[in-house]
């Protein structure tokens, strides 16, 4: 949970990260976003706005928690990296990596809109050369902001402070035309209103979607947080702020221009003036408000694109140091300039590949996939936020908490969820390039990424084992204490499934030994193994040796890398881990032994309640079964309605049938006081049986007290078997459906063969994973 020093200078004032999200919300979205959106939503763009500022407060409520909590370079990307699963961590950070440089372009494309319109109003050349005028300048002025930004955070932030005040204050005097429009030159201004949602929900909604991306500059005033002093206190202070600020100013802003403008004088409806103009519409706008209003609009624009790409800037290239200080970028992005104290590298590469980005998509469409991106972006972080405050709530220094907890951050993922599912349907191409950008991340994280990082934080010394795979994988956790009966449990779970099993133990390093001076630790753990290896059968076994700071991560990333199904460890190494159980991505069986257990092994008995981990309980019962001709028996304590357990009944009967299993009674325990649990447990201890139970739903423990009782009070062996929602995603499952397609694409195989040509004769590669001796 400590972070590292990372060079990084504490320059940054509460006013400087209020202005860097002021400019960064605002951007050139209220000059030319305004358009386009009022030609899909028409008057009710007010409310859009609106309901936008409402609905990005739920997730500021996680940014404001967090970023007191974390205040570190990351902010979405490094909050996701400790609350979801290691995947989850590499995407986030790659789509807010995407989405702070598709914003910077969007910033980029508008300067060369504004700038370009002024200079060609003057009599300057359209274009040179073949190249459009406003696409020379779009490339110029990131390249300006990227040396900006490599110069240094004062001067980034002085220039931003500047630019931002400016856009505020020709805002300020637009909105002020509109009031006096609205007072003294059109006092019928509520009939612009009355064809309010000209487009229905559909227009309404779009609308949202184009405008989103001005609601994103939470996440660029967290980016900060290793540059701003007193960040427990600014950070949260900054994002209410910002977001107040710009919602008011957003809604005001629409309201004026709306109801300041005369129909007869402008020729139709002002919505339809307004937004047939597109991204030139405010400007056209504007000259019926003030005298020299559209050269004004043009200034007010250029200046906040300017100063929405200056700050865009600043967080792509953020997020881009974050992850290559985690080795999820090549480790070069985490490098700081001696000089200047900045991440030289990740704004240089920041900056070219929003070059290319500038010259690639149209303004409307770089806003929709922007806004895509965020949203993808702002459901993780809320989701990241809930399992923060379980596992590590007690251990953080909060300088905010959000109110109403679990519930504010859930209303932000159903919001933002909802939204991003209305933009797949009404403009799917945004949610088509935000897809192959995902693909292209997840690929590079399978192939090179989680290599790299595993490497870095838990290194494999040693992977013994058979060559071949086989799809079905249980891991089991070394514990000298109970290993044997750990593998013979495994073992009759891999017959039944035809799996393979892989045991795992870890050196843990002390934290002030560098992990690539620790190799002597290994050699007693590898020891461990050696008289297993001895008994009959333990040869068909793979043997893992890591070495790590931290247990808990090594058995995170073996699971990953082996691509386990099924975690088995001893339960008393598992109960208390929450962070194992919140991260992991396959299921896990937490057991625990007792004097009886080969006398226990013919006789399973579930536990089974409601949820999703019984129906796990009931598919390892019926593995014990097939492999040892285990009798199973299912118990339950009646505890719902007539009504609900009719439905779990039913329930477990179609797993049965799923299984194919043998249908067995169900014995219906009914409670003869206020805990069914010493009812249950004097039906379980009649005689020697071991126990299947779920690990329980239970949202701020991670056992619920009726299977910890079990556990505890049980004369006969337990296991608590917890169900991983993502133990049947596995990359090798997809790549086992679409490998056969490519196959029988002859293009396609030939490049294939020709690559794997070249690796053979280039070191004698198989085709096949790679098998690795003990390194020492």
């Amino acid at each position: 949970m400590t972070t590292e020093h990372s060079g990084l200078v504490r320059s940054l004032s509460l006013l400087d990260i209020t202005m860097i999200g002021i400019a960064a919300m605002i951007g050139g979205a209220i000059f030319n976003l305004v358009g386009p959106a009022m030609n899909e939503s028409g008057p009710s763009l007010i409310i859009v706005f609106a309901i936008s500022g409402v609905v990005s407060f739920f997730t500021a409520l996680t940014y404001a928690e967090l970023g007191s909590a974390f205040p570190e370079a990351g902010g979405g990307y490094r909050w996701v990296k400790e609350g979801l699963p290691r995947p989850n961590a590499f995407i986030s950070g790659w789509i807010a990596w995407f989405g702070h440089m598709i914003a910077g372009s969007l910033y980029a494309v508008s300067i060369g809109d504004f700038f370009g319109s002024l200079l060609t109003s003057l009599g300057v050349a359209p274009e040179y050369g073949g190249i459009p005028l406003g696409k020379i300048i779009a490339v110029a002025s990131i390249v300006i902001f990227t040396y900006v930004n490599y110069r240094g955070v004062s001067l980034t932030g002085r220039v931003g402070n500047g630019l931002t005040i400016a856009q505020l204050v020709i805002i300020v005097i637009l909105i002020v035309s509109g009031l006096f429009a609205l007072g003294f030159v059109n006092p019928n201004w509520a009939e612009n209103f009355h064809n309010f949602v000209p487009h229905g929900m559909t227009g309404f909604i779009l609308a949202m979607g184009i405008t989103y991306i001005a609601f994103e500059g939470y996440e660029i005033i967290v980016q900060t947080g290793e540059e701003v002093k007193n960040p427990k206190k600014n950070i949260p202070k900054a994002i209410f702020i910002a977001l107040g600020v710009v919602t008011a100013l957003y809604v005001v802003f629409t309201f004026v221009f709306v109801g300041g403008l005369k129909p007869d004088v402008v020729g139709t409806e002002v919505w339809q003036y307004i937004g047939g103009y597109q991204d030139l519409g405010i400007g056209k706008a504007a000259q019926y408000l003030i005298p020299y209003g559209t050269i004004l609009v043009f200034v007010g624009g250029l200046v906040s694109s300017i100063a929405a790409l200056s700050a865009t800037t600043f967080s792509s290239s953020r997020v881009s140091f974050a992850m290559g200080r985690q080795y999820n970028l090549p480790y070069i992005f985490s490098s700081i300039h001696p000089k200047f104290h900045t991440p030289h590298f990740a704004i240089i590469a920041s900056g070219f590949i929003m070059l290319i980005m500038a010259t690639w998509l149209p303004l409307e469409q770089l806003a929709l996939v922007a806004g895509v991106m965020f949203l993808f972006l702002f459901t993780q972080v809320n989701w990241a936020g809930i399992n923060i405050r379980r596992l590590y709530g007690h251990k953080l220094d909060y300088g905010f908490k959000i109110p109403v907890f679990p519930l504010m951050p859930l209303i932000g993922i159903f919001a933002k969820a909802g939204l991003a599912i209305f933009l797949l349907i009404y403009n799917p191409i945004s949610w088509a390039i935000a897809i192959v950008w995902i693909l292209i991340g997840f690929s590079i994280y399978k192939l090179y990424i989680a290599k790299k990082e595993i490497e870095h934080y838990a290194p494999l010394v040693a992977n013994i084992g058979p060559q071949q795979r086989k799809d079905y994988r249980i891991m089991v956790v070394f514990n000298k204490k109970t290993i044997e009966k750990l593998v013979t449990i495994a073992s009759s779970i891999a017959k039944s499934k035809d799996g393979e099993i892989s045991l795992l133990n870890v050196a843990t390093i002390p934290i002030q030994i560098p992990l690539s001076m620790a190799h002597g630790f290994a050699e007693p753990v590898m020891k461990s193994f050696d008289d297993l290896k001895t008994k009959p059968g333990f040869s068909e076994y793979r043997y893992l040796v890591r070495l790590s700071h931290d247990t808990t991560e090594a058995i995170l990333a073996t699971a990953e890398e082996q691509g386990i199904n099924l975690l088995v460890m001893d339960f008393y190494d598992l109960k208390n881990n929450r962070k194992l159980l919140s991260l992991t991505t396959c299921d896990i069986m937490g057991v625990n032994i007792k004097k009886e257990f080969e006398k226990e092994l013919s006789h399973i008995v579930v536990a089974y309640d409601k949820g999703r981990h019984s129906d796990l309980g009931l598919e390892i019962a019926n593995s014990f079964s097939n492999s040892m001709n285990s009798k199973i028996r299912i118990v339950r304590g009646v505890v719902e309605s007539p009504e609900e357990e009719r439905d779990i009944l039913s329930r477990i009967n179609e797993k049965m049938f799923d299984l194919d299993l043998k249908k067995v009674p169900v014995e219906r325990i009914y409670p003869t006081s206020m805990d069914v649990t010493k009812d249950l447990l004097r039906n379980l201890n009649q005689d020697p049986e071991i126990v299947i139970v779920g690990a329980g739903n239970q949202p701020e423990q991670a056992f619920s007290p009726k299977t910890l009782a079990i556990v505890e009070k049980s004369k006969y062996s337990v296991f608590v078997v917890r169900d991983s929602r993502f133990s049947k995603i596995r990359a090798r499952y997809f790549w086992s459906v679409i490998a056969p397609r490519l196959k029988e694409n002859r293009f396609i195989y030939k490049i294939y063969r020709m690559a794997y040509g070249m690796v053979k004769s280039r070191k004698g590669a198989t085709p096949h994973e790679d098998y690795f001796e003990p390194k020492m």
